[in-house]
């Protein structure tokens, strides 16, 4: 009976070709290792979220007066209510834990270079959205963390050139953060997640054409690779298998670690926290925005923080591939950034002091600088290398390029004299 359900779907849609295409019979290159498997963590934690947030969503009251004690009832009241509301807030973390990651992986590997620049840059949309949901989201806990997180970032859009207060009464709906601003980001918390999913479909379509990358940073021929299935399907659920480990501990036993104890309190816009943090993943950015002391300067600086990253295929100008794997140098930058961000990170989560605030604007300036010299060394590392002399495979491959970028400008040249 199976088998004659899918020649009847089959007769009538490509199920099973699209299947082994797409998923089974993916030709995935043999050398992958376990940071490969954090693209699928991130599309196993939003399933998770959007399965948690319809559920929550069934209870949840999006009125300053009925918010935080919805949120109340359903710890209190719902069945199961107290594990959806943490798996769903610990999911909000587990989702950015996992995508930095595999940032960082993309960095470290180079997998942002030609033909990846259009896979790297949906990857960059998919981060812009992910924080836009996630700062929508922050605010539905009417906590005070919450009221006046929301007070705080959207008066950084006053910044806007010429119509910065309008931007700000746009977004919030009225001239305060209240009622009109809890509905509206209610709304849009909740259309985001599938809007991030075919952002996702999107991401998925520009890695099967282009195919992933591997360590070594040099693209195997189909003949070379294996299927996707069940080699690397049992690599990721076993990986998932530890993840979950992780994911559980949190939910379980330390849920009260990534929520704001501040947030524990019904919102009030007379008393002002004593100090305004943001969640985890937003502290880098923060303690860059606040490293600026002119509030135009600060904006810009963070967008740019969150920005910069999709110029990488163009700052990046070495022909040597396999990322840190090959380069010394840009493997010294790569760890040099990840301090870096720590530093901020830390920065961005303590009181503003005198200390902190100049140890966040050396760190600020660090950031920028390793992006700014990465066209500079990038070139002069490449030639240091060329000189010492590289792996067979990779000479082969960059004369290879080079070959190929000679036919183009070739033809392109005969074109233009027809």
């Amino acid at each position: 009976m199976p088998g004659r359900i899918i020649r009847w779907i089959d007769q009538r849609f490509p199920l099973t070709s699209f299947v082994k295409h797409e998923l089974t019979g993916y030709p995935t290159p043999r050398n992958l290792s376990f940071w490969w498997n954090f693209g699928f963590f991130a599309g196993f934690v939003l399933v998770l979220q959007v399965a948690t947030g319809i559920f929550l969503a069934m209870h949840y009251k999006a009125d300053v007066a009925l918010s935080f004690d919805s949120i109340q009832h359903i710890m209190r009241d719902v069945n199961y209510g107290w594990l959806l509301r943490y798996m769903h807030a610990t999911g909000a973390s587990a989702f950015f834990f996992v995508i930095y990651i595999h940032m960082a992986r993309t960095l470290y590997f180079g997998s942002y270079r030609s033909p990846r620049e259009l896979l790297w840059w949906t990857g960059q949309g998919l981060l812009l959205l992910l924080m836009a949901t996630a700062f929508m989201g922050y605010l539905l806990p009417w906590g005070q963390m919450s009221f006046w997180g929301a007070t705080v970032i959207t008066n950084l859009f006053r910044a806007t050139p010429f119509i910065g207060d309008k931007v700000v009464i746009w977004l919030r709906g009225d001239y305060t953060v209240g009622d009109a601003t809890l509905t509206r980001f209610f709304a849009l918390h909740y259309l985001f997640p599938f809007l991030i999913i075919g952002a996702v479909m999107v991401h998925l379509v520009a890695l099967h054409t282009v195919k992933s990358s591997n360590p070594s940073g040099i693209d195997l021929a189909d003949k070379d690779n294996i299927p996707f299935h069940p080699y690397f399907t049992a690599k990721d659920f076993y990986g998932l298998g530890l993840f979950l480990i992780v994911y559980s501990v949190f939910v379980f036993f330390l849920p009260d670690s990534l929520i704001e104890p501040a947030n524990n309190i019904p919102a009030n816009p007379m008393q002002t926290p004593n100090h305004i943090v943001p969640e985890w993943y937003f502290l880098p950015f923060y303690a860059i925005l606040r490293s600026v002391p002119n509030m135009v300067g600060g904006v810009v600086a963070m967008g740019l923080s969150v920005m910069v990253f999709a110029f990488m295929p163009y700052l990046d100008r070495s022909r040597i591939p396999g990322g840190a794997h090959f380069r010394p140098v840009y493997r010294v930058l790569f760890y040099v950034f990840v301090i870096d961000m720590a530093v901020l990170g830390y920065i961005g989560y303590i009181p503003p002091t005198t200390q902190s605030i100049l140890i966040g604007q050396i760190a600020t300036l660090i950031y920028f600088i390793l992006f700014l010299l990465l066209p500079f060394l990038s070139k002069v590392e490449e030639r240091w290398l060329m000189k010492r002399g590289l792996p067979p495979e990779v000479e082969a491959l960059i004369e290879s390029e080079s070959r190929e970028k000679s036919k183009l400008l070739q033809r392109r040249r005969q074109g233009d004299v027809a």
